[in-house]
């Protein structure tokens, strides 16, 4: 029943669990109760995925056609037993305050157990986006662990022209001996990860994710931009370098999209991006249900 309450033990820890059957993504008639059934069974998978990082959330309490919003701070009434990291706001006027004992900090919530995951997805936080570095066990943030390349297809530009440009993004970042990984947005186009061969300041591996983007653009100017204008993507697939500086997040992968169906954002193979790029229909989003799918079948493809 909507707005039924039930008390699940998680782990050990007792949860109140409500609204199962509320309808999130009415497109599907997908209910809160399949969306924790997937995170719950997504979990060992997503959360090696999640360890350390802190998590900003987007939560559509009323589903995804009613008014959502970005949340980075741990809500009030958060429970006691949340593992939480202080984060300064961006700039080194805010670090020092923090460094004094100052208030310039938000206070993210760290996921690394089922508790914590369910009690934030029965919050409606469909959406979960994490930095490119985690935190130690002091709790500050550390230098960042990997680099992000958003390719973002500017209309009529789509997947497919994404998988065309990912192949060629993977060739760059082989050049500086960094292997990349990809994962399908959940949205329209592609990320692609690389671990970094030892931690880098946010600020490196922006630049490096930019200088990559840039050669691009100088090489493919009718196909791929590097540029933020979005009067400038028409046709083009946008390389978003951007998502590497310290403040910015990115949607994890294995993490579900608040989009018109339950898209989750998939690490796919090589095989498969280069089949998208030699055909239009060769690669699509993936929804929960198939991902579950590909995970019993080919694993955790995003795994190092």
């Amino acid at each position: 029943m909507a707005g039924q309450e039930l008390l699940v033990d998680v782990e050990g820890r007792t949860l109140r669990i409500s609204n199962l059957d509320k309808v999130l993504y009415p497109r599907t008639g997908t209910t809160k109760g399949e969306v924790l059934n997937y995170y719950a069974q997504v979990a060992p998978t997503l959360l090696p995925h999640l360890k350390d990082r802190a998590v900003t959330r987007i939560r559509w309490p009323h589903g995804v056609q009613g008014d959502s919003f970005f949340e980075k701070n741990a809500p009030a009434g958060t429970p006691s037993w949340v593992r939480t990291a202080r984060v300064p706001t961006t700039g080194s006027r805010a670090a020092r305050s923090v460094e004094a004992g100052g208030s310039d900090t938000l206070v993210f919530p760290i996921v690394d157990d089922l508790a914590t995951l369910t009690w934030l997805v029965n919050l409606a936080a469909l959406e979960l986006h994490v930095h490119q570095w985690t935190v130690g066990r002091n709790g500050r943030p550390r230098n960042a662990d990997r680099l992000v390349i958003d390719l973002d297809p500017g209309e009529p530009a789509g997947l497919h022209e994404c998988c065309g440009v990912a192949l060629l993004v993977r060739d760059k970042l082989a050049e500086r001996d960094l292997v990349a990984k990809p994962v399908t947005s959940g949205s329209k186009g592609l990320h692609l990860y690389a671990d970094l061969p030892g931690r880098m300041p946010s600020d490196d591996s922006t630049a490096l994710a930019k200088e990559v983007a840039e050669e691009l653009q100088a090489a493919h100017p009718k196909l791929v931009t590097a540029t933020m204008t979005k009067a400038k993507r028409g046709g083009k697939v946008f390389l978003d370098w951007s998502q590497n500086a310290g403040s910015k997040t990115t949607i994890s992968p294995y993490s579900l999209r608040g989009r018109e169906r339950p898209y989750v954002a998939t690490p796919v193979t090589w095989d498969e991006v280069a089949e998208g790029a030699d055909d239009p229909l060769g690669l699509e989003q993936f929804r929960f249900d198939e991902v579950l799918e590909r995970i019993a079948d080919h694993g955790d493809l995003f795994a190092s």
